[in-house]
């Protein structure tokens, strides 16, 4: 089968820990480890991943220099692709025992610069405040923050993904069994002008969505967003809350999830799940293979009726 795996930002940086290198390839090493059964079952793989945290600390060593020099939005997402895939790429080569070739590629993902998101901004990046320092920041910086949790963090626009044009390349390495990592961070935003050339736009896509995206365009078999939380809760937050094993797409997309954690984890595996007859996967991290096997996980797919795990 061909995987596409979503690592979440727990694959990176645990809540609360320092963003620093160490910690980040830590996390790294461990994620690299629960790919690394993927393929070693027989499945090829593409890997995608998050880049809130680090993209909102790129965006806050901008803040040192004057405001007309500070780098955009796309170009910080470049920079946090190269950094993650550099440091998943060799700790998956390295649990791999070198066996199989794996590359990263800096994707570019169209968006449209019409999208409400950019009206409404809604994504999450950098570390969190206190409500206090928050607003301060954003009188300061111009920013737009919002309520994460009990704390406050600055929110950019996440328009949808509408298509992905290094598509070519990424079947070029796939055809030549290279494990690729790519769409870092949702890919990098860009808008086609009049003309069809591409430019960046200030702007941090969805991870999920645009993993859905590229699982779709691939034909991927599976699709597999991982986090750190073992299933999907049904009733969350209430004395009857339980996992969910199986679910139809059609049973999924009625589900009351929270918009900020669960909610677009199942719309991109239910969505990819109907428009391809393949699994949509949602679980944790270190259960991957098992998600892929049946026995973890909440588990997205036509061929299924709803139960508890």
């Amino acid at each position: 089968m061909l995987v596409v795996a979503a690592l979440g930002g727990n694959a990176l940086l645990q809540r609360d820990q320092p963003l620093t290198a160490e910690n980040q390839r830590i996390n790294a090493r461990v994620a690299a480890e629960a790919l690394a059964k993927i393929v070693w079952a027989g499945h090829r793989l593409v890997v995608t991943h998050g880049n809130g945290p680090q993209v909102g600390l790129l965006a806050l060593q901008g803040a040192a220099y004057k405001p007309d020099e500070a780098y955009p939005l796309d170009v910080l997402g470049a920079e946090t692709g190269g950094m993650i895939g550099y440091m998943i790429e060799q700790e998956l080569e390295n649990a791999l025992d070198h066996s199989q070739p794996v590359a990263t590629l800096l994707t570019q993902v169209v968006v449209d610069p019409r999208d409400p998101a950019f009206s409404r901004p809604t994504k999450f990046i950098g570390p969190v405040y206190s409500r206090e320092e928050a607003e301060a920041r954003a009188k300061a910086a111009g920013w737009s923050i919002a309520a994460d949790g009990a704390q406050w963090r600055r929110v950019v626009a996440s328009p949808q993904p509408l298509e992905i044009p290094d598509l070519r390349v990424l079947r070029l390495l796939l055809d030549q069994g290279v494990i690729v990592i790519c769409s870092g961070g949702g890919g990098i935003p860009v808008i086609r002008q009049p003309d069809g050339n591409l430019s960046g736009i200030e702007a941090v896509i969805d991870k999920d969505a645009a993993s859905a995206l590229l699982a779709r365009e691939l034909g991927a078999d599976a699709l597999l967003l991982l986090t750190d939380v073992a299933a999907v809760m049904r009733d969350f937050g209430t004395p009857d809350q339980a996992a969910i094993g199986a679910i139809s797409p059609e049973e999924a997309q009625k589900l009351a999830l929270p918009a900020g954690s669960m909610g677009p984890k199942v719309t991109a595996a239910a969505g990819f799940a109907a428009a391809t007859g393949g699994l949509g996967g949602i679980g944790r991290l270190d259960q991957a293979a098992d998600i892929l096997a049946g026995r973890a996980g909440t588990r997205i797919s036509s061929v299924t009726k709803g139960t508890t795990a």
